[in-house]
């Protein structure tokens, strides 16, 4: 089983080239960036977690940019937006962003994608809140086209445009991963039509052992093998017991949630959960 770290890059966390190589050093496997392009003030859409929406939410660095300089500071660790909020962004530039980040990277880039749950934020995009699943899925498919085809084009309710050309094409083939996120049983769907893999929340809404076999079952009814679309759980945690249960039921990745803090409150964690590495994985 793999192990990735997901942490809110701000100004004041530890600085992701420095993080990427202490990552790289200690032998995980991917580091993951979220994305917010900014709160709505005041915040009228309930957080979540409940409760106010952290101040993190507020202070996040692009992930692209974030994720770029990671690649450039590091040869083998993978690099993963948790998650890329597609129905905020404009499908024929994010395809190009994610080519070429897929090709500076030389093939490490890991696309997650959500439709987002914070409604003022999304519409301030000019997306409405109501349909955004249908977007997110369009803005998929047409980037998809755009990736693989040397003459691409796209007619749906939501996006439609002509025959285009546009390089580069990512290196990964037939393009980088497009892995889902969100909570059982709606994304799980959306992963399944449409993913690459799939990431629910670990804790939320209900636990794995309900519905990771209903998310097989799903998978074999669409024809589809559970390699082809692998879970990523996030928030796992630091049991090791729990994530070597995870590990024997098939989970394929587990991303570990860091604070936005310094490099002196990092580091140790980081440590922590190497050790876990090596005890759930030998």
């Amino acid at each position: 089983m793999d192990f990735g770290v997901s942490m809110f890059h701000t100004d004041y966390s530890m600085p992701v080239v420095a993080l990427a190589r202490a990552l790289e050093e200690r032998g995980f496997e991917s580091l993951w960036a979220p994305e917010h392009s900014h709160i709505p003030v005041p915040p009228k859409t309930p957080f979540p977690g409940g409760g106010d929406i952290p101040k993190p939410y507020y202070d996040a660095l692009d992930p692209f940019v974030v994720l770029s300089a990671a690649a450039a500071a590091t040869k083998q660790l993978k690099l993963g937006t948790g998650v890329c909020l597609v129905v905020q962004r404009d499908p024929i530039q994010t395809a190009k962003l994610v080519a070429s980040i897929d090709q500076v990277s030389g093939g490490r880039f890991l696309f997650g994608v959500g439709g987002g749950w914070n409604r003022q934020e999304i519409e301030d995009h000019g997306t409405a809140f109501t349909t955004r699943f249908q977007v997110m899925r369009e803005r998929i498919e047409a980037m998809k086209a755009i990736w693989t085809e040397a003459k691409p084009e796209y007619h749906g309710e939501f996006v439609d445009f002509g025959t285009l050309m546009t390089w580069p094409k990512p290196v990964q083939k037939p393009h980088p991963p497009v892995i889902v996120g969100g909570a059982f049983p709606h994304a799980a769907r959306r992963a399944v039509r449409y993913g690459d893999g799939w990431v629910p929340i670990a804790g939320r809404a209900s636990d794995i052992n309900d519905y990771l076999p209903k998310f097989k079952q799903m998978l074999a009814e669409a024809g589809r093998p559970p390699e082809a679309v692998p879970v990523t759980l996030f928030g796992a945690g630091e049991d090791a017991d729990l994530l070597t249960r995870y590990r024997d039921m098939g989970v394929a990745r587990v991303v570990v949630g860091l604070p936005p803090e310094p490099a002196d409150k990092t580091l140790p964690a980081l440590d922590r959960c190497a050790q876990l590495i090596r005890r759930v994985n030998g």
